[in-house]
């Protein structure tokens, strides 16, 4: 049986997987518009604080549990992966406080739109998973690899973009640390896509 006693990591990672949501489409229905810098990067940190509250109670009970549903290790990297996506949103979040960036950007507007897509496919991942239905994985799988190519493409647009039209260094070292640190987060989706790949492969 797939489930059962092992419910509470498929539980968790289901649980996760709605944080990240919640998270991103927080800093996208915000990133626009931010009103005051230090509530964007707190509310964020918040998010970011309860997905790591997750983190501790997978660790906690593949410490405790001596038979697994899948793999000891692919529960770890995908733990991992799914953690890393909110800790780069949360890092960008806290740049637009140290860096007191409160102008509409369009090229963040952008990426914010790939990664809440890529979040939204990563939740419909995590559920087919608790589900057992690996083959269907592959789907979301594929669209997240295809939203971190368009996040690639954003990225050499953006960057060329900054250099011909801002003149201030310091403005273009801070709005290109931001463009660089939001494509990452689409690498680290991309990276949950991969581990569900590797899921599929042994599970299936």
């Amino acid at each position: 049986m797939f489930k059962k006693k092992n419910d509470v990591f498929f539980t968790t990672l289901e649980a996760m997987a709605d944080t990240i949501l919640e998270g991103v489409l927080y800093f996208q229905q915000n990133v626009s518009k931010i009103a005051d810098v230090a509530i964007f990067a707190r509310d964020m940190k918040e998010f970011e604080s309860k997905c790591d509250r997750h983190v501790h109670t997978i660790l906690t009970e593949l410490n405790k549990t001596f038979i697994t549903p899948i793999e000891r290790d692919d529960i770890m990297k995908l733990t991992t992966s799914l953690d890393d996506v909110l800790d780069g949103i949360e890092a960008c979040a806290s740049r637009f406080e140290m860096y007191a960036i409160t102008e509409p950007d369009e090229f963040v507007t952008l990426f914010a739109d790939i990664i809440l897509r890529s979040a939204q496919q990563i939740k419909r991942a995590i559920y087919l998973l608790s589900e057992k239905k690996l083959l269907a994985m592959r789907e979301p799988s594929i669209q997240i690899n295809e939203l971190e190519n368009q996040a690639d493409d954003l990225l050499r647009v953006s960057v060329k973009s900054l250099f011909a039209n801002v003149k201030d260094p310091i403005e273009l070292i801070k709005r290109k640390e931001i463009y660089e640190r939001l494509e990452q987060t689409t690498d680290y989706c991309e990276d949950v896509a991969n581990t569900l790949e590797t899921i599929i492969m042994r599970n299936s």
